[in-house]
């Protein structure tokens, strides 16, 4: 059996996207989301982000921040998180508002408060679209170094999900 796997984070941009590009590369059937009213990426300052709605494309927002400051963006990271993102997919999407992307096996989420968000959809569903599933947290630092070994370990449990087929909700 062929699984499907979601992953989940804030906003859609770092680690779910980490290991949403991880996993397509394994040949996975992944998809991601964010959980956020909106995406939010760091700005000039911590009271400054820049904020964008779900379904912008990630081209849109990486054309707008090197048109704000390139030099800011490109050292913290987040225009080549962005470009990658373009590759994998194209604008952030919004967990709750996913059902019509079908059901998933296994859900993995990169912090508490996105678990329970998750948790708290899915109880909230129409029955039609309930299914067992497979949640699991991974507690996850949103900056680029943590999301790679987050990602490393999602794409682990994965492997080992595949080889063991755990999922038995019969």
């Amino acid at each position: 059996m062929k699984f499907r796997y979601a992953m989940v984070c804030s906003s859609n941009q770092n680690r779910s996207m980490e290991a949403h590009s991880l996993l397509k590369r394994q040949g996975f059937d992944v998809s991601s989301y964010g959980t956020g009213a909106h995406v939010k990426l760091p700005g000039p300052s911590l009271r400054e982000p820049n904020v964008y709605d779900f379904g912008t494309p990630y081209k849109q927002m990486f054309d707008d921040l090197r048109r704000k400051d390139p030099e800011l963006y490109k050292r913290n990271g987040i225009l080549p998180m962005l470009k990658r993102n373009s590759t994998v997919k194209l604008a952030p999407q919004r967990w709750q508002d996913n059902a019509a992307d079908g059901s998933f096996d296994v859900v993995f989420t990169f912090e508490e408060k996105v678990f329970d968000m998750v948790l708290e959809d899915l109880n909230n569903r129409d029955h039609v679209l309930k299914k067992c599933a497979l949640i699991i947290n991974l507690e996850v630092k949103d900056n680029h170094e943590e999301a790679a070994v987050g990602a490393r370990l999602a794409l682990d449990l994965c492997q080992e999900v595949c080889i063991y087929g755990c999922i038995d909700c019969q």
